[in-house]
């Protein structure tokens, strides 16, 4: 068996507070964000002084407090790169998410414009595309596009679609999505071209709620066919 290879890392400083980690592809992002949330609860070292791990589609974002030594902190990084290959870490983005990760719920009703469109492009009839929804947990890989949006990961590989070739210009809020590996909710009323399979009234993201979004990265999401559908 052939030897495991490191993730190839990029580490930039962002300001004097900051390292940002850019990756291949969002499977090591999210590896790798997993590992480095172990080694910062722990707080050791120079993971003491790490506040904070921002996710994207193929960078990390390390926000540490001032006066760190991101020099030391970078090396560090790179460590836990080579840890990962070596199997330090054995679980990746595919496998089950923390204990202590929170578990979300939400209901959707089935009724999305895009709904026979999904179900012809995957060969599905449109209950199996909803069995399929309801099927698999996903996961939060990150945030972004709209304060609340989550990308989420780990569906039913069967419901990879492209995007809608004309964007909406108008999604209503609670709108439940499908494009390339993701699904998503869209929080509020945005344009927007993933293709629409249902509605939810989850309340994806309240000023006054303590985190404001509902679906934070890591966490563990499955979706139930609301009564009726």
């Amino acid at each position: 068996m052939s030897a495991a290879v490191a993730p190839a890392l990029r580490i930039l400083p962002m300001g004097d507070a900051a390292l940002l980690v850019e990756t291949g592809d969002l499977a090591t992002v999210l590896a790798l964000e997993r590992h480095l949330t172990r080694l910062v609860r722990r707080g050791e070292g120079p993971w003491a002084t790490v506040d904070d791990l921002v996710p994207a589609a193929r960078t990390l974002l390390l926000v540490a407090r001032p006066d760190t030594d991101l020099a030391g902190l970078a090396a560090a990084v790179t460590a836990a790169g080579r840890n990962l290959a070596e199997g330090d870490s054995a679980e990746d983005a595919g496998s089950p998410p923390d204990a202590d990760s929170p578990h979300v719920e939400i209901a959707v009703r089935y009724d999305g414009p895009d709904l026979d469109d999904v179900a012809r492009l995957t060969g599905l009839a449109p209950n199996e595309v909803v069995a399929a929804h309801t099927g698999t947990p996903w996961r939060v890989a990150f945030g972004g596009f709209s304060p609340g949006f989550a990308y989420l990961v780990g569906g039913d590989p069967r419901l990879m679609v492209p995007r809608r070739a004309e964007p909406r210009p108008r999604v209503p809020a609670g709108a439940v999505g499908l494009a390339g590996e993701f699904s998503g909710i869209y929080p509020r009323e945005s344009p927007g071209g993933w293709q629409l399979i249902g509605r939810t009234d989850a309340p994806l993201w309240d000023p006054d709620r303590d985190p404001p979004a509902l679906l934070s990265p890591g966490a563990l999401v499955r979706f139930v066919a609301a009564a009726g559908c």
